[in-house]
């Protein structure tokens, strides 16, 4: 059972950054490199800590901002090398999962320095260390903060890899709702849907267990419970403080049951697609998936999703019944949308599937699907995503 960081959670867990830098400097870690996005790592509250905390200590810093959503490879090399130049010794993630995931890789590249982060992601070699991460998380829906995966965007070949490596357990995370409370609308749909299909995967690949089958029942008892008020009241810091806590135990249950088809089939539409959210795609794909793999996974699934479905019996002839419930619930919060509103037609259904099946690293979740992930099972998922789920 895997729980490596060490996470400091709750109101006010940012100002623990003092704790942290104090560690570095007496670990003798006097130069680090900084990983974020534009500007939400300041408007979140964040940097208001973080500059003090490393002037108080005496830790030097650069700084790479030109993060984006679905972030490239490109942009791992161009902080690698801002960081080899500078002689990072430790690498600082400021915000959601494109920071923090890129911050990872760029620890492997400090340490691998013939190397890149073209050969990272298309998995040309095997990394063994890294430079230390220190995760501050701004957003409730990736779990990056706990675990040992990063996603990154090969654009001209439309790949987007995930790795998975023990040497990108953040030594540290902080997890403080109050960074989160002027999360837009959209994003804290995305975010957070993007924890539910994390537990949706994690309860039900082939090496599932009790644990990540009970964190997935909570996770999602909890999303459901307050995603509706943190959308009502974006300031409101219990609903945020609970969804928060259902990402991070999120990140925890797919980092012991690993993922399979929502993640492996979403990774081709942003990769396409590098405007589209993540937590968009993946709301988009999630009832479809439900509806193929209920079947195989009746009990679980029925336990898990119980909230929206309390008469679920647990049998494979509900599966439709279940995936429309979880379909409706999404338009409920707001996500009304399927692949057809974002451009996607039945002419790409072939490009998407083959992108499923070749993009390294997504061999291995459509491995651990609870049903054979064939090229028919693929398209039909990709198929049944593109309109609402007919009765």
């Amino acid at each position: 059972m895997r729980c490596k960081t060490t996470n400091y959670f709750g109101v006010g867990a940012i100002n623990k950054f003092y704790d942290i830098a104090k560690e570095l400097k007496e670990g003798g870690i006097t130069r680090v490199i900084l990983v974020t996005g534009r500007s939400s790592y300041k408007k979140c509250g964040a940097w208001d800590v973080v500059k003090p905390a490393l002037e108080e200590y005496g830790i030097e810093y650069v700084h790479y901002d030109k993060v984006g959503p679905n972030p490239t490879v490109d942009m791992v090399d161009e902080a690698a090398q801002l960081g080899r130049e500078f002689g990072a010794q430790a690498v600082i993630g400021i915000g959601g999962g494109s920071p923090i995931d890129t911050a990872k890789g760029v620890a492997i590249l400090l340490e691998y320095t013939n190397e890149d982060a073209r050969t990272l992601y298309e998995l040309r070699f095997t990394p063994r260390k890294a430079k230390p991460v220190i995760a501050i998380n701004t957003t409730h829906g990736t779990g990056t903060e706990v675990d040992r995966f990063a996603v990154a965007s090969i654009p001209e070949k439309e790949y987007k890899p995930a790795i998975a490596y023990d040497c990108i357990y953040p030594l540290y995370a902080i997890d403080d709702p109050a960074l989160m409370t002027k999360l837009p609308a959209d994003q804290t749909r995305y975010v957070t849907i993007d924890a539910l299909n994390h537990i949706t995967e994690a309860a039900t690949t082939k090496v599932a267990s009790p644990y990540s089958i009970l964190l997935a029942q909570e996770t999602a008892r909890l999303i459901f419970d307050y995603l509706p008020e943190a959308l009502n009241h974006p300031d409101n810091l219990q609903a945020r403080y609970y969804l928060l806590y259902a990402s991070a135990i999120a990140g925890i249950s797919f980092d012991n049951g690993l993922l399979h088809f929502t993640h492996a089939l979403e990774h081709p539409l942003s990769a396409v697609k590098p405007e589209l959210p993540h937590g968009l795609g993946l709301a988009m794909l999630l009832p479809a998936v439900i509806k193929h793999i209920y079947p195989a996974t009746a009990r679980v699934l029925a336990e898990v999703y119980r909230p929206l479905v309390p008469d679920a019996k647990g049998v494979p002839g509900e599966a439709l019944k279940v995936a429309k419930a979880v379909e409706n619930w999404l338009f409920s919060v707001g996500v009304t949308e399927k692949l057809s509103d974002v451009g996607f037609t039945e002419e790409d259904i072939d490009k998407l599937t083959e992108l499923a099946m070749t993009t390294p690293s997504l061999d291995l979740l459509l491995s651990l699907a609870p049903i054979p992930a064939t090229r028919e099972t693929i398209a039909s998922i990709y198929c049944d995503s593109l309109y609402p789920l007919s009765e």
